[in-house]
């Protein structure tokens, strides 16, 4: 009896085990359990055994099994013990339910999902209970004769021989006291697991325990049960296991860090055996447990190692397969992998949100990117999946669409895009393609990087909001002739201003309707310009798209879309317009569906809408978007602009090429894309109506057709044209068909004409002081200069100061405000004495418009349009 007990001390036991507790089992087993399968042991000279090891195995659990049991702890049900299993990977779930991607959840083991006994394939069943426990389906926990036998080679010291059994093992599994040490077993922890192992087989049914076994043994590296192991070693699930895959995994149960050799050797003898047993003689009648169907399962086991050993070695191809398996990278688990970025945002979401709350989105109407508060309370719980708002239909088309755009595109320098649909009435997301390449292998280098929340430049997708702004304060109509000719406006410190259109050609006068839609630059700025910098950036920010800095910083630049933003944001902007601009924020996570209720169903209501921009502007905007006469010159009437039904869209192309976007609604939904280079390099003549338009179209071509929505009550049509009431010409010019010809409405459509924002007033020293004045010319209105009142009319005359100046003009609905200078002559001439002695009053010299020459520093901007 001493020399079996001393052979426990060392780790040869009464019953070999190598099971470990489940939650420490990744990484514990490397030492004890090596690639030396069957080696012998170095030992002394054997001498003669003191008694028979049944009889001494026998007895010794006789003196320890009352001490076992009482330190046993409460046994867990079957049911518990699944209810527990936590997979280390949680579903992505769409709308509907249906799993479209995987997550990583617990970086320390990999576990799949549970896998019941049915769909592990016959092949590996028969190979872990050959492998582990032959009499498994016999015995009633503890194989005693294997026990015995055991105990006798390990009193002789021939040959290290186990006899654990996989009810013995699996209790080693669920109960961290009686895991196995590193240095082996002692005498009670063995005896407390073979009493732990009858109470199992008391409690639990022969395929519930094989069942948790194949579902919680540790196997190669951080790889937990046969479902995680044959996805991440075969690339398939474990009902599709062959007899050769079985095998290997069969043998890495008992020698998970074996190398290749080793595996494929002890796999090998396990084919063997397999094809000289008869699968009768190896199980017990169903009487004594196993199901009739089990003993046809067996049958078709071995008829399947046959039929595909046949005449040929049993082992041929064993190498193979396991160099193959265990060579082979880890990913992600089988299944789509549709929404990678957005699983790993909500898993972010879930473990930042506290205790019983539900993760939200940062407010789209924060300055700048909102950052994360504080944790006041407890983290969330970790779910057991994440259900979202995506639709995977539409997934499936954004994510399609966007990869054959991006190959189409590839020799023009072009890697990265992404795709965002929203619902128009809840803001739900039902497409969030951060990246094609993400998990597809496509090689692209940021394919990991979100492009939906990357912060980029927009373009000219801005314009949309200068022209609702502008037309909400009625400074302009949709008929307002703007001028399209080269423009200076004052830069600060970096001189003048100066956008171009892309094209670098200029129409001289263009309505709104026709610069809007067809993306000209200039007429852009000029309307941004008869906007205060201040109340433009306000209200950008108001519609979500959360600009850093601030309006001067920017400058004239803001209205061609030099401040960066998201795709997400700038998209739910766009929804904003297509809902007459109520603006709330979008949604992509779903509560757990109500009881009762249809699966997808928000428990919560979505939020309130708040109004950005009057009814009135944003259908304005949206109508213009959507008239593809407006745009042709531009665009032509065969674009990929072009769709079934309404949609009213906008593309936009940033500095150098270095991002090209188009965005637009329909009646229902709202469509962003976004394609350039996540690192910021140029693209080679892509511009966004060839480069994101393109699957735009595809993506609304899909969702079906649209209708147009009706317009507000308080808009009227005049001529053909649509004005909010109270800014539509007069009857007499609408029906000679005049929109804006009549000079009333030409001021109105310009608020101050002269002098421009940013003008440069110089005084010429050859003609006297007393005759240069400037004419103030715009609107009806109140004019005032450094706020006082200079008069009232649609023209006044000024004897200017040398210095910088603010002119308002106000009227009872609308204010228009610009900024210029005055400056003085050379010192020593004439005019300038004249100026001094008149107290700086000044005539401009550069005629009618009273502009001076551009001084010597001057800022060129070239904006892209889309």
């Amino acid at each position: 009896m001493n020399r079996v007990a001393s052979r426990e001390a060392q780790e040869a036991s009464c019953a070999h085990t190598h099971s470990l507790p489940l939650s420490e089992r990744v990484g514990a087993r490397a030492s004890a359990r090596d690639g030396r399968v069957g080696a012998r042991r170095p030992s002394p000279q054997p001498s003669p055994p003191t008694g028979s090891g049944r009889h001494a195995c026998r007895g010794l659990a006789g003196v320890l099994l009352a001490t076992a049991t009482s330190t046993a702890l409460a046994l867990p049900s079957f049911d518990e013990v699944r209810a527990a299993h936590r997979p280390s990977d949680i579903p992505l779930l769409d709308r509907h339910g249906a799993v479209i991607q995987w997550q990583r959840a617990d970086v320390a083991a990999r576990h799949g999902p549970w896998v019941t006994l049915a769909e592990v394939s016959p092949a590996l069943r028969e190979a872990v209970v050959l492998s582990e426990d032959r009499r498994f389906w016999a015995h009633g926990g503890v194989d005693w004769r294997a026990l015995a036998a055991s105990a006798w080679s390990n009193a002789w010291n021939t040959r290290t021989r186990g006899a654990s059994t996989v009810t013995m093992q699996l209790a080693g599994l669920l109960d961290a006291d009686l895991a196995r040490p590193v240095g082996g077993r002692d005498i009670p922890t063995k005896v407390g697991q073979i009493v732990r192992a009858q109470q199992l087989e008391a409690r639990w049914s022969k395929t519930q325990i094989l069942e948790t076994y194949l579902n919680v043994v540790p196997l190669r590296g951080e790889l937990v049960g046969v479902g995680a192991a044959s996805q991440q070693l075969f690339g398939k699930h474990a009902s599709g296991l062959d007899a050769l895959e079985a095998a290997v995994l069969a043998v890495l149960v008992r020698a998970p860090n074996a190398g290749a050799v080793a595996v494929a050797r002890r796999a090998c003898e396990v084919l063997r055996e397999q094809a000289s047993l008869v699968p009768t003689a190896k199980r017990a009648p169903a009487a004594q447990g196993e199901p009739q169907a089990a003993q046809g399962e067996a049958q078709a086991a071995q008829g399947e190692v046959q039929a595909a050993q046949g005449a040929r070695d049993p082992c041929a191809g064993v190498a193979t397969v396991t160099a193959q398996a265990l060579a082979r990278r880890p990913g992600p688990m089988l299944g789509e992998a549709l929404a990678p970025h957005l699983a790993r945002l909500m898993w972010r979401e879930a473990l930042a949100a506290p205790s019983g709350t539900t993760p939200s989105p940062a407010p789209a109407h924060a300055p700048a990117p909102a950052r994360a508060p504080a944790r006041t309370s407890a983290p969330a719980p970790a779910p057991r999946a994440l259900h979202s708002t995506l639709d995977a239909r539409v997934q499936r088309i954004a994510h399609a669409a966007l990869r054959r755009q991006l190959a189409e595109l590839r020799g023009r320098q072009v890697d990265d895009g992404a795709v965002l649909v929203l619902d128009n009435a809840s803001g739900e997301v039902l497409a969030w393609v951060g990246s094609a390449g993400a998990g597809s292998g496509s090689g692209a280098p940021a394919s990991e990087v979100d492009a939906v929340l990357a912060r980029r430049q927009p373009g000219s997708t801005i314009k949309p909001f200068v022209y609702a702004l502008a037309l909400e304060r009625r400074l302009v109509t949709a008929a307002s002739r703007i001028d399209d000719s080269p423009l200076q406006l004052a830069a600060g410190s970096a001189g003048l201003y100066t956008p171009r259109n892309y094209d670098h050609a200029y129409r001289g006068g263009i309505t709104v309707r026709e610069a809007l839609a067809g993306s000209v630059n200039v007429p852009a700025v000029r309307v941004a310009a008869m906007l205060e910098p201040e109340v433009l950036f306000d209200r950008l920010n108001a519609s979500g798209l959360r600009l850093a800095q601030n309006a001067g910083y920017h400058g004239h630049a803001l209205a061609l879309g030099s401040a960066d933003v998201t795709l997400l944001d700038l998209t739910n902007a766009y929804r904003m317009l297509a809902r007459g601009g109520r603006w709330s924020p979008p949604r992509w996570r779903l509560e757990a569906p109500t009881a009762g209720g249809p699966a997808g169903r928000a428990v919560h209501p979505p939020p309130a809408a708040r109004q950005v921009f009057s009814p009135e502007a944003a259908w304005l905007v949206s109508h213009i978007l959507a008239d593809p006469a407006a745009r042709a010159a531009s665009f032509g009437l065969d674009s990929p602009l072009v769709t079934r039904g309404h949609a009213a869209v906008k593309t936009g192309t940033s500095k150098d090429m270095r991002d090209n976007w188009c965005i637009g609604s329909t009646e229902r939904f709202t469509v962003g894309v976004w394609v350039g280079n996540a690192g910021g390099l140029p693209m080679h003549a892509v511009s966004g109506v060839s480069g994101a338009a393109p699957v735009w179209r595809e993506v609304v071509m899909a969702l079906g057709p649209s209708r147009a929505p009706a317009p507000p009550p308080r808009l009227v049509a005049v001529a053909g044209e649509w004005f909010i009431a109270g800014t539509e010409p007069a009857a007499a010019h609408a029906a000679r068909g005049a929109t804006v010809a009549f000079e009333a409405g030409r001021a109105a459509a310009f608020g101050i004409e002269s002098p421009r924002a940013g003008t440069v007033i110089a005084f010429d020293p050859e003609i006297p002081p007393a005759a240069q004045r400037v004419v103030l010319r715009g609107a009806q209105g109140q004019w005032w200069l450094n706020g006082r009142l200079l008069g009232t009319g649609t023209r006044l005359e000024w004897l200017p100061r040398p210095g910088r100046h603010v002119l308002e003009r106000r009227d009872a609905s609308a204010s228009d405000r610009v900024e210029f200078e005055v400056r003085s002559p050379p010192a020593g001439t004439a005019g300038a004495a004249g100026a001094a002695g008149a107290k700086g009053t000044a005539a401009s010299k550069a005629g009618a418009n009273g502009v001076a020459p551009k001084p010597a520093a001057a800022a060129t901007a070239t904006p892209r349009p889309g």
